[in-house]
């Protein structure tokens, strides 16, 4: 008895008719276009969100190491065997020592300083470009995915409006399936826009930061280059057995105090 009541109770609840799943199949090609699209564009950000973070945090961290370990070679060539292949940094310093070779090959009258610096900014600019790349395609995520969420909003809304002329009547039954199907695509397009928008500006500051840094070690390596090795960063210069203060001021012994046991005498001269 107990079972026939269940079994009666279940068959006369209401199915849910307004899922995602069948907002969708009412949408037709429309929406299952406008969600695939926007499908693809929320994991291309986050595959590119990855990548550029991975590759930001080898370079961030190459960076230190040059800093700590490069400058202490006696020779840029030497400080370059120290660095991994196919990296920012061995960029610069393989360019750099190809073109200080290439200058002695040159029969115009170029000088030296305007060369190497030029190659080095170009081997720079390389780096930055390859840092950059992605960017775009989450700019273009950011930008348009709205508006991609917001035509399958219009469609929706325009078939609401087509089954009510229809009906003759505004009932919830015939308008809740392409509203809610209209709101679903509405709010796609922003979860998909608004995670680009943030990695775009968070991979982006990271690049400027990367760029200063790459910009102050090729300076580093070119007024090494020019002054034929006498030049490098004080960081490599500075000898770790001297201590010194972080203002740069020598530290004074105290003075010594008098002996114990000793007296004082004082004199006192009366007019």
């Amino acid at each position: 008895m107990l079972i026939e009541i269940l079994a009666a109770a279940g068959e006369a609840a209401p199915q849910n008719k307004f899922g995602f799943a069948e907002a969708l199949e009412q949408g037709g090609f429309i929406a299952y276009a406008t969600v695939a699209i926007l499908g693809v564009m929320s994991f291309g950000s986050f595959y590119i969100l990855f990548t550029k973070w991975f590759e930001q945090n080898k370079i961030l961290k190459q960076g230190r190491e040059v800093r700590t370990s490069f400058w202490r070679a006696p020779s840029l060539r030497e400080g370059a065997g120290k660095l991994g292949k196919n990296t920012a940094y061995r960029q610069l310093v393989d360019d750099g020592i190809a073109a200080q070779e290439q200058h002695t090959k040159m029969t115009d009258s170029l000088e030296a300083h305007d060369w190497l610096h030029g190659s080095l900014a170009r081997s720079e600019a390389m780096v930055n470009a390859r840092l950059a790349g992605g960017l775009p395609f989450l700019a273009t995520v950011g930008a348009t995915a709205p508006f991609i969420g917001l035509f399958g909003t219009v469609v929706g809304i325009y078939r609401a409006l087509i089954n009510i002329g229809i009906a003759g009547s505004a009932s919830i039954d015939k308008v809740a399936g392409p509203v809610g199907e209209a709101l679903i695509m509405t709010a796609l397009g922003l979860l998909v826009a608004v995670p680009a928008v943030l990695a775009y500006n968070y991979l982006q500051s990271r690049n400027k930061r990367i760029a200063e840094q790459l910009n102050g070690f090729s300076t580093d390596v070119l007024a090494n280059i020019t002054s034929g090795g006498n030049v490098k960063p004080a960081i490599a210069t500075a000898s770790t057995k001297t201590a010194t203060t972080s203002a740069g001021a020598t530290t004074k012994k105290p003075a010594t105090a008098p002996a114990t046991g000793t007296t004082t005498t004082t004199t006192t001269v009366k007019k």
